[in-house]
């Protein structure tokens, strides 16, 4: 089975905020912490039992595992459902279904009562912690955040495996133009060196998560996730102060995500299958410099 090349992610019990900013945040280099939630109440009540109670009628859209296609928008959801019966499903069978971006002060604002913003050197957007959820089995396609924000993700219940891929890589991911994904018919899971060459040369680190964990992920890392079991996700987010990060920001939110959707909506299949063709064009003149 193919594999990219793994670097060891440092794997921290605590952490101070002078040491955080120091070896982590200022030189943008990823770190899991393992005691970062163990004296918030979400650590002893957070499961997928508690969230259901709290289900009440709500329904959520829910995302799958298929590529988008035709003058679908980059970002459609496959389906809807209440909450409360989309809990019951990951509690009792695999399932490709996920909540992508749950808004937690919007949709579930109770349970903000049950954590805190860490203090460890990033000003974190309060106004929106997300949640994800996931059954076991379940992908989250390649991609790195279109705000460029720095990530803290927290995983509750279960176990996750998350991939991460730093900006240095994207040369070598078959990145999509006008997205912050990468080709879709890729397996990141069983990466096919022969059709993709150029995976041959990524590198990458990866880490399991288990309930409590907190993943810091820097800003434009890359990142591919896998549930091992049925579980869900906290992020938090800090925006850059990088004035050409911000640009990127901006131009990505307020440029980037509307024109796609506007090709999409009027070129449709056509659109995607010139910028796959684009992707790999991009890639291949890369590996070309390379001999």
């Amino acid at each position: 089975m193919a594999q990219f090349k793994l670097q060891p992610i440092d794997r921290v019990k605590d952490i101070t905020k002078t040491h955080f900013v120091k070896n982590y945040y200022k030189p943008q280099r990823p770190v899991l912490i393992e005691n970062l939630t163990k004296d918030w109440d979400a650590y002893k009540k957070w499961n997928l039992d508690y969230i259901q109670s709290l289900a009440g009628d709500q329904v959520v859209p829910l995302y799958n595992n298929e590529a988008t296609k035709g003058k679908q928008k980059s970002a459609e959801p496959a389906t809807e459902m209440k909450l409360y019966d989309y809990i019951e499903i990951l509690k009792t069978k695999p399932t490709d279904l996920r909540i992508f971006f749950y808004d937690v002060m919007k949709k579930m604002p109770i349970l903000a009562k049950d954590f805190k913003y860490p203090d460890i050197g990033l000003k974190f957007f309060q106004r929106l912690p997300v949640l994800f959820f996931g059954s076991k089995g379940s992908q989250v396609l390649t991609h790195y955040d279109m705000d460029l924000a720095d990530l803290v993700h927290f995983h509750f219940h279960g176990t996750k495996r998350v991939t991460l891929f730093s900006p240095e890589q994207t040369k070598f991911l078959y990145k999509i133009p006008y997205a912050v994904h990468n080709l879709e018919e890729i397996d990141m899971a069983n990466p096919d060196f022969k059709k993709y060459p150029a995976l041959q040369h990524v590198e990458a680190i990866q880490v399991e998560m288990k309930h409590g964990d907190a993943l810091y992920m820097p800003s434009g890392y890359w990142h591919f996730v896998e549930y091992l079991d049925g579980g869900f996700s906290m992020t938090l987010r800090a925006f850059t102060k990088k004035p050409k990060t911000a640009l990127n920001m901006l131009y990505n939110v307020f440029f980037m995500r509307h024109f796609e959707n506007l090709m999409r909506k009027w070129k449709g299949q056509n659109w995607i299958d010139y910028k796959n063709k684009k992707a790999v064009e991009k890639v291949n003149k890369t590996l070309e410099k390379l001999k």
